[in-house]
């Protein structure tokens, strides 16, 4: 059996002097929110440095990013739920009439 899931957040980072950044991600649940703003705020700095050299002169000390973040978990209504739980009850049924259709081939 896989697992299902849906681990949606909003982050939120501002650069300094407070230009804001908004991203919505679908993360997988084995990976901590802060391991991904760590990645997102050191790959973006890097490749933003990269692409636009006038940003060196407006950022001095190389810090793009201001301290800190938001994030937020994005929920789901409950119509998403029931569908799921009557998805795993259906597959229970189906496992289950498989199984005494076997034990009857027997």
């Amino acid at each position: 059996m896989s697992a299902v899931y849906r681990c949606e957040y909003h982050f939120v980072w501002v650069p300094k002097y407070r230009y804001h950044v908004h991203m919505y991600l679908s993360v997988p649940p084995k990976v901590a929110p802060s391991e991904v703003m760590k990645i997102l705020k050191g790959k973006s700095a890097e490749r933003l440095r990269e692409e636009f050299s006038e940003l060196r002169k407006r950022y001095w000390g190389m810090h793009i990013w201001a301290r800190g973040y938001f994030v937020s978990t994005v929920g789901i209504d409950s119509e998403i739920i029931k569908k799921y739980v009557k998805e795993q009850q259906d597959n229970e049924i189906r496992a289950e009439q498989l199984h005494i259709w076997r034990d009857k081939g027997d």
